[in-house]
């Protein structure tokens, strides 16, 4: 059997009444359209599973390549868990406008509504505009009622936690969590393998058709994480040629790689797959086991849990998300 090496897949671009053109012009995206909103680089959620698009396995798809390489390709305890199942869902987001105020819910709702895995996420803000904002949780401690009444009378702004966003800011978002996306925010998100979301208002946006799109109110008031904290974003701080851990849960591990020198990885410790998302600039993958391989900003790249040794030798400054299971 040929050996597996890092692969890239075709990005599944998704049209948005909030997409932008900065997946294009900033992450290179060069089929996305004015209005593409998301970019699904690795996904196995069902009806948007992805394709290789380089070497040998390239029109070969995710599911497929677990199938015949299973441990070798995801790591023996992600298959056993799994199956032929990719666990994360890693995206490219573009809002030029509002997203809808949402929620997911978490893995034991999710299984006994949907049959389905629930959904905590993370986002690492690529690019933002001056004032950009997004919406993570609440400003106070609520009851369902205090909500419901916000909700009827359309103030929900009133009890929101709205946050003013930069690049490289993170927001960790477990399930349960109230949140959207703002305008003029471009970012990467990870999460668990699931596209199951109650939107809870959309702004009173209506399609070219004049609807309205669906909301999920009754099922969302049961995902719903009421309580305040009193921090939402995720302090941490960079230190060139060095990993930040900048997410650490039982779904995703994710860490911000930044450097402009070789950096040697032994994921010898690790029994999982790895992901690069490349932000900015470039890199070269290199390992005694495949070719090396050039990743540029925009691309995401899954390195099979075979892989254990490898250097990353960036051209220039440049900064990557490195993602996964422990």
């Amino acid at each position: 059997m040929n050996n597996l090496y890092p692969l890239k897949f075709e990005p599944i671009l998704k049209d948005k009444i909030w997409g932008g053109s900065r997946l294009r012009t900033v992450l290179n995206k060069s089929n996305a359209s004015d209005k593409c909103g998301e970019s699904w680089e690795i996904s196995a959620v069902e009806g948007n599973i992805s394709v290789v698009s380089n070497g040998f396995l390239a029109g070969n798809n995710l599911q497929e390549l677990i199938e015949v390489y299973m441990g070798d390709l995801v790591g023996d305890k992600i298959y056993d868990q799994f199956g032929i199942e990719f666990p994360l869902l890693i995206k490219f987001i573009d809002a030029n406008d509002s997203l809808s105020i949402q929620v997911h819910p978490d893995d034991e709702m999710a299984r006994r509504r949907h049959n389905a895995y629930g959904k905590t996420e993370m986002w690492h803000i690529v690019e933002a505009n001056e004032g950009a904002e997004l919406i993570s949780g609440f400003n106070k401690e609520l009851t369902k009622e205090i909500y419901l009444d916000h909700l009827k009378n359309k103030t929900l702004r009133e009890i929101l936690n709205f946050e003013k966003v930069q690049a490289g800011d993170v927001f960790f978002m477990p399930a349960g969590r109230v949140h959207a996306i703002g305008p003029g925010i471009l970012l990467a998100e990870i999460q668990q393998t699931s596209d199951v979301t109650y939107r809870i208002y959309d702004w009173d946006r209506v399609d070219d058709q004049g609807k309205s799109r669906e909301l999920h109110t009754d099922m969302a008031l049961d995902a719903i994480d009421f309580k305040h904290y009193n921090k939402y974003r995720t302090d941490y701080e960079t230190e060139l040629n060095f990993t930040t851990n900048l997410a650490d849960c039982n779904y995703f591990t994710t860490g911000l790689v930044y450097f402009n020198q070789p950096v040697e990885k032994d994921y010898n410790f690790i029994d999982s797959f790895v992901i690069y998302m490349c932000l900015e600039g470039s890199f070269d993958f290199v390992s005694d086991q495949v070719k090396p391989m050039t990743i540029h900003a925009g691309e995401s790249v899954l390195i099979p849990a075979v892989l254990k040794n490898v250097e990353l030798i960036p051209d220039g400054t440049t900064r990557a998300l490195e993602v996964y299971i422990r």
